[in-house]
């Protein structure tokens, strides 16, 4: 029964995504054909569990060079206690002024774009990674919980969180706890909705960015399942076009 129920919240998470973010996708995914066709990059981020749809955009079947994933292995756990767990990631995304340190390792340019994701969208990571972008003129995408934007005091030292510091702000439909499913005797809920939400918003958005691509006369170099049946070198020659594509060309 719970699993069902848990489905059935899913299912209506989509809906309503669906039904109330599809023109937010749709413009994140002209801003981001645009940035590709101009020869610019759509950088990727989340820390903690939002690095899930980073990975989940590219390098990833169906998906395209274009991308470029901002991972760093500090705001990833690799452990649950001690050296990679996620007590230091916690402290570490909440704590101003490392992102800035991240970027050094990047140029932005304004012809480029960012797609951020954060559940609750307060942490100091992903706000300020929305901050610095900015003022590098990019455009900038978040996706997050609007019901958290609404009712929570933003906690980083700019007075904004991650949908105030956004050009484009998607919701991810989901209510601030994340978890989904009850029962009675213990006020805690179980089994997080967000990661089911964001990763079907990143994949809406990389669908659109695509069809827009080819659309306008590009053909993206697109990483392919060995079942297609496409030449054997093809994932290698896209390995190739990725490798041109970080070094600027």
């Amino acid at each position: 029964m719970s699993a069902e129920k848990y489905l059935i919240c899913a299912e209506e998470t989509i809906a309503t995504i669906r039904q109330t973010q599809t023109k937010k996708i749709e413009e994140a995914s002209a801003a981001f054909a645009r940035s590709i066709q101009a020869g610019g990059k759509v950088y990727l981020f989340g820390s903690g569990h939002s690095v899930i749809p980073v990975l989940d955009i590219f390098p990833r079947y169906g998906s395209f060079v274009g991308f470029q994933p901002i991972l760093d292995p500090r705001l990833m756990w690799f452990n649950v206690v001690g050296p990679g767990g996620a007590r230091e990631l916690l402290w570490l995304e909440r704590t101003e002024g490392y992102v800035s340190v991240v970027l050094q390792s990047y140029q932005l340019e304004a012809r480029d774009s960012i797609l951020i994701f954060s559940h609750g969208g307060m942490n100091a990571a992903p706000v300020e990674m929305a901050i610095e972008a900015k003022k590098k003129g990019l455009t900038v995408v978040s996706v997050s919980s609007h019901q958290n934007h609404r009712q929570a005091k933003p906690t980083h030292s700019s007075g904004k969180d991650l949908a105030d510091a956004s050009d484009i702000a998607i919701d991810n439909c989901v209510p601030p706890e994340d978890a989904l499913v009850s029962v009675e005797g213990i006020k805690e809920r179980f089994a997080a909705g967000s990661t089911v939400a964001v990763v079907s918003i990143a994949m809406a958005i990389v669908a659109e960015t695509g069809v827009r691509l080819v659309k306008s006369g590009a053909k993206p170099s697109t990483f392919v399942s060995p079942n297609v049946g496409l030449p054997a070198d093809h994932n290698q020659n896209v390995f190739r076009e990725y490798e041109r594509f970080v070094r600027g060309r």
